[in-house]
């Protein structure tokens, strides 16, 4: 079941370059030499030249084709307001991405499936590795790597895991459970990290500090934490079962109904509804249904997604009817 309740594992790194003003401060030629310098590293070193990266800049992706990166996790919301100076190198997997020019002149993020911190942090330690013996980092010997926000200052790393939590959300412990984990420095964000609200009661949980730190014991209080919700999720999905299945199951065949037959949907009631079916299918209520293309139902269903599929132009309420359509027709 943790692979159920644990949609992805992130590790991410923030680094600068020694040399440079911070990202916020540099102008595009600046910001177009720090690029180039990243790209001549990894497509120079034989562990990284495999992995087969892309390098993309910002300002030659259609706004709403960088909206449906970030619905997809591969960049964040603040390397796209950075468009004219940023870029990003993304592995041929798409589980890499090396985003420059962010907030901080290097942001290497690792993705992977389930609760799999660790191979995460094996993997972005071996990239980091390469790029600072090929290039002059910022670093500090009593504050670690320095960066742009003080929060990063030490490890410079982020280690978060993507939670699915319906059952704590419709029995409401969720609330009691997020602020308790809030006051002892775990960071609680919505699906798209910093100031995003969670839809489809997915919640991302972080270290907040890097300072004073291990990187492997950052690492392993989330992944501690998370075990932890974990077992209250899967008690609480048990207790529903053992006490209460005529009421689970009634809220989850009314969500199956409504997506099966509905005529137009929005964004936030479409995840809702997903996140419950995706529930159903999890304590084997809904048969002969697959949990990966809810998943990727989630992503379809954004608006950013359903505006590509529809082109430019099209009203809220258009959008709104192209997406009950799809779910009548994937459902």
């Amino acid at each position: 079941m943790d692979n159920d309740i644990v949609i992805s594992s992130r590790i991410r790194l923030a680094r600068n370059l020694k040399n440079y003003k911070f990202a916020t401060k540099i102008n595009q030629e600046e910001a177009y030499k720090i690029i180039d310098e990243v790209k001549k590293v990894i497509e120079n070193i034989d562990f990284t030249s495999k992995l087969e990266f892309e390098l993309h800049y910002l300002k030659d992706i259609p706004d709403i084709e960088q909206n449906i990166l970030i619905e997809q996790h591969i960049i964040s919301p603040q390397l796209a307001k950075n468009k004219d100076k940023s870029a990003f190198m993304i592995s041929k997997d798409k589980n890499i991405t090396i985003m420059l020019n962010e907030e901080d002149h290097i942001r290497l993020q690792v993705l992977n499936s389930g609760l799999k911190l660790e191979e995460c942090l094996k993997t972005a330690n071996e990239i980091d590795d390469i790029l600072e013996e090929n290039l002059d980092y910022a670093f500090d010997k009593d504050l670690g790597y320095v960066t742009s926000c003080p929060t990063n200052l030490g490890t410079g790393m982020r280690a978060s895991a993507m939670l699915h939590l319906p059952a704590l959300s419709v029995t409401n412990q969720l609330e009691k459970i997020l602020l308790a984990i809030s006051q002892i420095g775990v960071a609680v964000r919505g699906v798209y990290g910093e100031g995003t609200k969670s839809m489809g009661n997915l919640y991302q949980i972080s270290n907040q500090g890097t300072l004073g730190a291990e990187e492997e014991t950052l690492c392993g209080r989330i992944r501690q934490i998370t075990m932890q919700i974990i077992e209250k999720e899967s008690a609480t999905r048990q207790h529903l079962l053992d006490n209460n299945r005529i009421y689970i199951e009634n809220e989850i065949y009314r969500a199956y109904g409504i997506l099966k037959n509905a005529r137009i949907i929005d964004t936030q009631e479409s995840m809702k509804l997903l996140s419950i079916i995706k529930m159903g299918i999890e304590m084997g209520i809904l048969e002969g249904m697959d949990n990966k293309n809810i998943d990727k139902l989630m992503i379809k269903v954004q608006a950013n997604n359903i505006q590509m599929m529809l082109n430019e132009g099209f009203t809220k309420k258009e959008r709104n009817l192209k997406r009950a359509e799809i779910l009548r027709n994937e459902i």
